[in-house]
C-alpha cells in the first residue's frame, strides 16, 4: 500500500489554510467577515493592521480559491521542501508572500499618488464595516477616479497565491525539465516553458486592469519576482539541477 507522504511544513500550512478557511464561514454565519480583519488592506487604509501582512496568506476568497493553491501547494511544495529543507522553505514561502503584496501596494500606491499627489492621504476614506459603507472625503475628485480609491482603500487582498507564484517559478528554475500536465492541454509540458507563460499572461492580465476583474495579478507576479531573486541568491551550483536533467 502506497502512503502518501507530505512534508511537515507543507503539512502544517495546508492545515492552517484550512483552518482559517473553516474559520472564515463559521464567523460569516455569524455575519463576520473575517477577510476583512485579517485580509492585507492598503497600507493608508483605515482597515489596515500590523498583523495583516501574514494573515492574508491564510485566507482565501472561495472553496475554487483555496483548492488550486493548496494543491499546488502540495505538488511543488513538496519537492521544494525535500529539495531545501524546511526552514529554508518556510522562509521561502513567507518571503515571497510579503513580496506579493509589496509590489500589490506598490502598484496601489502609485494609482493613489496619480490621483491625489500622494500615496499617503489620511482621512481621506471613511469605512464603515457595520453598516457595510464606505465614502470618499477627498475634494475634486471625478466618480471614476473615486471609484478606483474606494476599491484600493476598502478592498482587503486574500490568498496564498504569491507565494504560491513564487513556487511555481522556484520549481522551474530547479527541475526545468519536469514535465507537467495542464489542464486542458492533452500532452505533458516542461516547466521551463509553461511557467515562464504562465508568468507572461499575468503580466498582461496586469498591465491591461480589465474592468471587473478583482484578481491581484501584481502580487502573483510580486511573489515570482521574488521567488526568482531567492533561487538565484541560494542556489547551490553543484546541485541546482539535480533533477530532470
Amino acid at each position: 500500500m502506497n502512503n502518501i507522504h507530505i512534508p511537515p511544513v507543507v503539512k502544517n500550512l495546508l492545515i492552517i489554510n484550512a483552518l482559517f478557511f473553516a474559520a472564515k464561514y463559521v464567523f460569516e454565519s455569524k455575519g463576520i467577515e473575517l477577510g476583512f480583519y485579517l485580509g492585507a488592506f492598503y497600507f493608508d487604509s483605515p482597515l489596515f493592521k500590523i498583523w495583516q501582512p501574514i494573515t492574508y496568506m491564510f485566507m482565501h476568497g472561495g472553496f475554487t480559491h483555496i483548492l488550486f493553491n493548496m494543491f499546488a501547494l502540495y505538488t511543488f511544495g513538496s519537492v521544494l521542501e525535500g529539495h531545501w529543507g524546511p526552514k529554508r522553505f518556510i522562509n521561502f514561502y513567507l518571503i515571497t508572500g510579503l513580496g506579493a503584496l509589496g509590489l500589490q501596494w506598490a502598484v496601489q500606491a502609485f494609482e493613489v499618488y496619480q490621483i491625489t499627489g500622494s500615496a499617503i492621504n489620511p482621512g481621506a476614506v471613511t469605512i464603515d464595516l457595520f453598516k457595510g459603507m464606505s465614502s470618499l472625503n477627498l475634494a475634486g475628485i471625478g466618480p471614476e477616479q473615486g471609484q478606483t480609491l474606494l476599491g484600493i482603500y476598502s478592498g482587503p487582498m486574500v490568498g496564498a497565491s504569491g507565494a504560491i507564484f513564487g513556487l511555481l517559478v522556484a520549481f522551474g528554475m530547479l527541475y526545468p525539465n519536469a514535465e507537467l500536465y495542464i489542464m486542458f492541454i492533452p500532452v505533458p509540458v516542461k516547466a521551463k516553458y509553461i511557467i515562464p507563460v504562465y508568468i507572461l499572461i499575468e503580466l498582461s492580465l496586469g498591465v491591461a486592469s480589465v474592468a471587473g476583474d478583482s484578481v491581484a495579478h501584481y502580487a502573483h507576479l510580486g511573489g515570482a519576482l521574488l521567488g526568482f531573486i531567492l533561487v538565484k541568491i541560494w542556489k547551490d551550483k553543484n546541485t541546482f539541477y539535480d533533477y530532470y536533467d
